[in-house]
């Protein structure tokens, strides 16, 4: 799990923001103080939706959850184009770390039927499952991630003290306990309670973000 939500896994998410470059151009995010807030509510919208897809792809069929399947209910909860193909690009560069770390049939069959990529939350649920996880491990990797990487860009687009955004993050350990264990529970009632949280303003960035000329991050 630890080698999962390690920032240096080469799964690509260090090259994006999770929307973090939008917020601070817009002034959303400026301090320390400012970045908690974006974290949180990053954690109980897009935080929520990926740790359910994750912790359902790592279940896998015993509850009903097909990950070709899954990838569909992952498009319906990604209204922002730009944010798609952002899930599905990290997907497909987790999916190649992934199988050289864990080789096996599902990692595979998911890479043969989506060699675009299927959405990095699927991938990221059947990697847990490949590397011996559980769902519980899979969701915490998934709201860690949808911190950890903001927090990280926050870094480097403030020049913020890394001391402050590390402090950030422990704060909200609890929030990532409790978001997980939300996912977690949802996963186990089957596909039709998995979470849908919508963060607009996340999506409205990303097209924003998408369309700039010059950027630090991806997205």
């Amino acid at each position: 799990m630890l080698v999962l939500a390690d920032g240096r896994f080469p799964a690509g998410s260090h090259a994006h923001s999770g929307g973090m470059e939008a917020a601070v151009a817009a002034g959303r995010v400026h301090d320390a103080r400012t970045l908690e807030s974006f974290c949180r509510g990053r954690l109980h919208t897009a935080g929520l939706t990926a740790a359910g897809l994750a912790a359902a792809a790592a279940y896998g069929c015993a509850y009903g959850h097909e990950p070709l399947a899954l990838d569909a209910l992952a498009d319906a909860r990604t209204p922002s184009p730009a944010l798609r193909a952002t899930a599905r690009r990290l997907g497909r560069q987790l999916m190649r770390a992934a199988r050289a770390a864990w080789p096996g049939d599902e990692l595979d069959a998911l890479a043969a039927a989506r060699p675009r990529g299927a959405h990095q939350p699927v991938v990221l649920g059947v990697t847990a499952r490949a590397a011996g996880l559980g769902a519980v491990d899979a969701a915490h990797c998934a709201v860690y991630e949808a911190v950890g990487g903001p927090a990280t860009a926050a870094v480097r687009l403030l020049g913020l003290d890394p001391f402050e955004a590390t402090a950030v993050l422990a704060r909200l350990a609890p929030v990532l306990d409790e978001v997980a264990e939300r996912a977690v529970r949802a996963a186990r009632e089957g596909p039709d309670a998995l979470p849908a949280a919508s963060a607009p303003l996340l999506d409205i960035g990303a097209e924003a973000h998408a369309a700039w000329p010059v950027r630090l991050f991806s997205s």
